[in-house]
């Protein structure tokens, strides 16, 4: 298993955390900063991730902001992502089920780093179920084409 993972200083203490945790489980990871918790903009985070998830070869990403949110909201702003702000073991099945998100962002100032733990392994232990999930992603991606500028 290959992921991507990136953050701004606000996720950065996080983000050390989960690598550890990841690369533990022998995952490999590839780390596109920051690396320190000095001030950075997380949408510059957010396109490096997305472009470089983007060009294949990941399983899934992670994307940490202060709160997930600003991070999440840049990432979807990429055709082919599909981001979901996590908080809890439940949401994180259900996006990789229903959703079939491909990334999966946190807040570095909101969620601790144990239940962090267990919704990336909530998410990775679940499976997109498609059928009529795969219904309801073709109308996003449909959405997506019609609205490209």
């Amino acid at each position: 298993m290959k992921v991507v993972i990136g953050s701004d200083h606000g996720g950065y203490e996080l983000k050390k955390i989960i690598i550890d945790y990841l690369k533990a489980r022998e995952i490999e990871v590839v780390n596109l900063g920051t690396d320190s918790s000095e001030s950075v903009d997380y949408p510059d985070y957010a396109e490096k991730l997305a472009k470089e998830y983007l060009n294949g070869g990941y399983d899934f990403g992670i994307g940490i902001c202060g709160t997930g949110i600003g991070i999440s909201i840049a990432l979807n702003k990429f055709n082919g992502i599909r981001a979901a702000l996590l908080s809890d073991a439940f949401s994180a099945k259900a996006t990789k089920r229903h959703n079939n998100a491909n990334f999966i962002c946190f807040g570095g100032r909101t969620i601790g780093p144990e239940v962090a733990k267990d919704i990336i392994d909530a998410y990775m232990g679940a499976s997109f179920e498609g059928d009529r999930h795969q219904r309801r992603l073709d109308k996003i991606e449909k959405i997506e084409e019609e609205n490209r500028r």
